[in-house]
C-alpha cells in the first residue's frame, strides 16, 4: 500500500478552505485515499468533515495512503496538495 508522511502547509491547517480543496481531489482519485495524523487512525481524505475532524493544524505531519490501481499517483497528488499552503 503506497502511503506517503507530509507535513501540512496551509496556516489553517486541514481546515475549512484547504479541507474542501483536498477532500475534492481525493473524491476525484480512483481509488480511496485515507489520512492520519501521526500516530492516529486513517479517514477517508474524500470528506471534507473527515478532515475537518481529524485535527491536523499547521506543520502537523500526516500520512497519505491508498491501495489498488492508480493509488501511487493519487497519493502523490494528494500529499502534493497537503504540502502546499492553500489558504490564498
Amino acid at each position: 500500500m503506497p502511503q506517503q508522511r507530509v507535513t501540512v502547509a496551509s496556516k489553517v491547517g486541514l481546515h475549512a478552505r484547504p479541507a474542501a480543496l483536498v477532500a475534492k481531489a481525493a473524491a476525484a482519485q480512483p481509488v480511496t485515499v485515507t489520512i492520519a495524523k501521526d500516530g492516529g487512525e486513517p479517514v477517508p481524505a474524500g470528506s471534507v468533515l473527515n478532515l475537518m475532524t481529524l485535527g491536523a493544524a499547521f506543520g502537523d505531519e500526516v500520512v497519505i495512503a491508498a491501495d489498488g490501481t492508480g493509488a501511487e499517483e493519487a497519493v502523490t497528488a494528494i500529499a502534493e496538495l497537503v504540502a502546499t499552503d492553500l489558504d490564498a
